[in-house]
């Protein structure tokens, strides 16, 4: 049964992978598009807003433009004054936003999209804190002559792989640092008391970089945050790694999404989604991947034994073998439990 589609009742909106093709006689850009929320980055003189304007040039003309544009969801550009006006009519299509649009950073923008039948890609150099934008779907723009494709950004830190260093099995973190104060915190509090390390909540992943800055950390630390919607934090927080070798991220999705990961379910169900996530997220229902996650392991653990709420962690994911395929998940980081 396909779970997402069965619970919300959800067929034709915008879900899954959508592959762009845009080209004129001198360009082509080919690449994917697979969230609700999609950041293109860099510097000036990259193709960023020449993307942008042949899809504007499409949308005007057609093919008499000279521009061809192939995707199975209609694209379109979204910028100026009546920009709240017209997504209001705007409905399962895949918008472009130029960085010149200041509407962006502004918490009405990020209001009026919650809810959104549309997938956003937005360019811009900005951060965008109002924004649960997934350090997966940050993307810079690699050109090879007349060819452009998009290439990730912070996609190798997915998986703690921390910009190339090697060794990361030798990994031994005398301290975690958590982006929030529930049920992933009282995991890692537990796991860290056991094995005689600390563990510190940061109360929100926005208050990560004043926790570190100016640090000069002498052992090991491990960052773990929720990949999911992490991307406006990481141009800062990357320079900070960058300069401290014993500063280490674990951006997985979310909590919920170890956990799902770890399999401690034993549900093949689960280990469908897991395997192609955008199949049955719906941005519509869902800003946040990690909300999905959430919502999916509620649900499937309901009146089991390992029923999870976020706000107070069940006891019995901390101890044995729950906990051990819990941490397996950690890939690369030495964590042995004295209780497991």
């Amino acid at each position: 049964m396909n779970w997402q589609l069965w619970q919300e009742g959800l067929c034709d909106e915008m879900n899954g992978k959508y592959h762009i093709i845009v080209q004129n006689r001198y360009l082509k850009y080919e690449f994917d598009i697979k969230r609700n929320l999609t950041m293109i980055q860099g510097d000036s003189a990259t193709g960023k807003t020449t993307l942008v304007n042949m899809i504007r040039e499409y949308s005007l003309g057609g093919r008499s433009s000279g521009v061809q544009l192939s995707c199975e969801k209609p694209c379109r550009v979204l910028e100026g004054d009546l920009w709240k006006e017209l997504l209001q009519i705007i409905q399962n299509t895949i918008i472009f936003i130029d960085e010149d649009n200041d509407f962006i950073e502004t918490k009405e923008f990020a209001e009026a999209i919650q809810g959104s039948t549309n997938y956003f890609v937005i360019v811009t150099r900005e951060n965008l804190e109002m924004l649960p934008i997934s350090i997966t779907e940050v993307y810079g723009i690699k050109s090879s002559g007349r060819y452009g494709s998009l290439i990730p950004v912070y996609h190798e830190m997915y998986h703690i792989y921390d910009f190339g260093r090697e060794n990361l099995s030798q990994i031994v973190p005398k301290c975690f640092i958590t982006e929030d104060s529930n049920s992933g915190f009282e995991f890692f509090s537990y796991v860290a008391k056991q094995n005689g390390i600390s563990c510190i909540s940061a109360n929100g992943k926005s208050n990560i970089y004043g926790m570190i800055v100016g640090e000069k950390y002498t052992e090991d630390v491990l960052i773990i945050a929720d990949g999911a919607a992490f991307a406006s934090q990481m141009n800062r927080i990357r320079r900070i790694v960058e300069r401290n070798p014993h500063i280490h991220l674990f951006l997985p999705e979310s909590f919920e999404w170890i956990i799902l990961q770890s399999d401690v379910l034993n549900d093949a169900e689960i280990r469908e989604i897991l395997a192609q996530p955008e199949k049955y997220i719906y941005g519509e229902k869902w800003s946040s991947w990690e909300r999905f996650f959430t919502n999916l392991l509620v649900e499937k653990s309901k009146g089991s034994y390992l029923n999870y709420t976020k706000k107070k962690l069940n006891d019995n994911y901390l101890h044995g073998n729950i906990q051990k395929k819990i941490l397996s998940v950690l890939e690369g980081i030495e964590i042995q439990s004295k209780d497991a």
